[in-house]
């Protein structure tokens, strides 16, 4: 399949009912159908497109900022789905996923440039479905879904981070005496630091490094993976989907759900906002950046971890790296691959900072006073500093909050990645319902729903299964 798709110029000729580039359309508020008007009376920019979402990228930068929006550490949860799917269902549906995703991506960034070349850039997800579906949808449902994701994301990334400060801790002092909510803290100061960055524009360095870091974690973690398996240490390996028939039924699900949030990303139109004019093209070539690393990364931890230690695999494959009595490799690997996994956490966290920053912006800037003006700068450093402020506290009471990300994924990354994309385009070009097109964008709307209802109530399960062990500020 072409995953570029037709340009909307080449979509024209098929008599698909593309409008000339002299009109721009939006939604009815009440009908939720298009309608034109005057590109003059387009309203201006306001604060949080203006100063977060700054258009002066190219498609490199804009490759860093979905690699590390997509890539993080919850790759190394990759080969646990493999003992839930076994090795054909683990291996399919990972190529599968990305397939969908880059497909569905493609799809958002084709409709986005579609309504550029008409004069009116959409530069949020939620200005997607407010032109596209009408303003009740990006109130009320995209928008709300969106945040759950992004503020999610910022309270698992101290999580996470704090998780590796404290073991790089215990390494050197297994019986000290601070406690994993102190570590969270630690990294919810960093995460407080990089959210005063002016915009998303800024972070393309940093995201270059998480970039780069992601690779590096991916292949310590792949070769000692290896290692390990060629070990003496090695244990002995059975690739059968354990439980009973209900556990596994469920496990598949829970393999799916897990491998389709790995690839979720949420913020596609807030990244494709940082491309400078004109975008033609450029987020096409940033995906393709972004999924050579996916392809990488994602493949060569699943496989290797897989086959060195079977369905023993733990949540974590780094789990697995620590036998009964002895670590199986040596403690600076441990600590080097938990550096560079809290510094790229650290990055991707910033990243998912940007649309909760600009909806403050949004809210309290003023866009007609400058960006670095007093009137802009004191509700920008307090509103961020609150938000990551309430984030780290959450990360710090809930450490379990891992479980209930499972469910915020299922009920809002799949609708955004997998379901919306499919939506928007057949709503903007409205291909014919006798094309392939139409029809594999339905098939996968449609599959996607179903996965949205089975991998909340497998969330949920699992949640339930696994109440017995939270506790408030717990160490573990």
């Amino acid at each position: 399949m072409n995953f570029r798709l037709l340009a909307p110029a080449e979509e024209e000729k098929m008599g698909t009912g593309v409008h000339s580039s002299s009109e721009v359309y939006t939604s009815d508020s009440e009908k939720g159908f298009a309608v034109n008007i005057n590109p003059s009376t387009s309203p201006e920019l306001d604060a949080g497109a203006k100063f977060v979402l700054v258009s002066k990228g190219s498609w490199l930068h804009c490759g860093y900022h979905l690699t590390t929006s997509i890539v993080g550490p919850v790759i190394l949860t990759l080969p646990f789905s493999f003992t839930l799917l076994g090795w054909v269902g683990g291996v399919l549906w990972l190529t599968l996923a990305g397939v969908v995703t880059f497909y569905s991506y493609n799809l958002l960034s084709v409709v986005l440039e579609h309504h550029a070349q008409l004069g009116r850039r959409q530069f949020r997800f939620r200005d997607m479905a407010r032109d596209i579906l009408g303003p009740r949808w990006a109130k009320y449902y995209v928008g709300p879904l969106q945040f759950v994701i992004c503020f999610g994301t910022v309270i698992g990334g101290p999580l996470v981070g704090g998780k590796s400060l404290k073991f790089i801790y215990s390494l050197y002092h297994p019986d000290g005496a601070m406690k994993l909510y102190q570590f969270i803290i630690i990294c919810g100061v960093i995460t407080m630091i990089l959210a005063q960055l002016p915009s998303f524009h800024s972070l393309r360095h940093v995201n270059l490094v998480g970039l780069i870091l992601s690779v590096i974690y991916a292949a310590c973690v792949t070769v000692g993976c290896i290692y390990i398996g060629h070990s003496k240490d090695a244990p002995p390996r059975d690739y059968s989907v354990r439980g009973s028939v209900a556990d596994q039924l469920f496990g598949v699900f829970n393999g799916i759900s897990i491998i389709a949030t790995i690839y979720a990303s949420g913020i596609i139109p807030e990244i494709q906002a940082t491309l400078a004019p004109p975008v033609e093209g450029k987020m096409f070539k940033g995906l393709c950046l972004c999924y050579s690393v996916i392809a990488a990364t994602y493949f060569s931890i699943s496989i290797s971890g897989y086959w060195a230690f079977g369905n023993l695999v733990n949540g974590t494959i780094l789990a697995n790296f620590i036998g009964e009595t002895k670590l199986l490799l040596p403690k600076w690997f441990f600590v080097m691959t938990n550096m560079f996994i809290l510094v790229q956490v650290m990055a991707l966290t910033a990243v998912y900072l940007q649309p909760t920053n600009e909806l403050f912006e949004a809210t309290f800037g003023d866009p007609k006073m400058g960006q670095f003006s007093m009137r802009n700068v004191v509700p920008r450093v307090l509103s961020r500093s609150l938000s990551v402020a309430a984030a780290t506290l959450i990360a710090a009471m809930l450490p379990f909050f891992a479980d209930l990300m499972a469910l915020f994924g299922a009920l809002a990354f799949v609708p955004l990645d997998f379901i919306l994309p499919m939506v928007f385009y057949n709503i903007t070009f409205k291909p014919s319902k006798h094309s392939i097109t139409f029809w594999v964008n339905t098939l996968i709307a449609v599959a996607s729903s179903v996965l949205v209802v089975i991998g909340g109530v497998a969330a949920i399960r699992q949640i339930v299964l696994d109440a017995k062990t939270y506790s408030l500020f717990s160490d573990g």
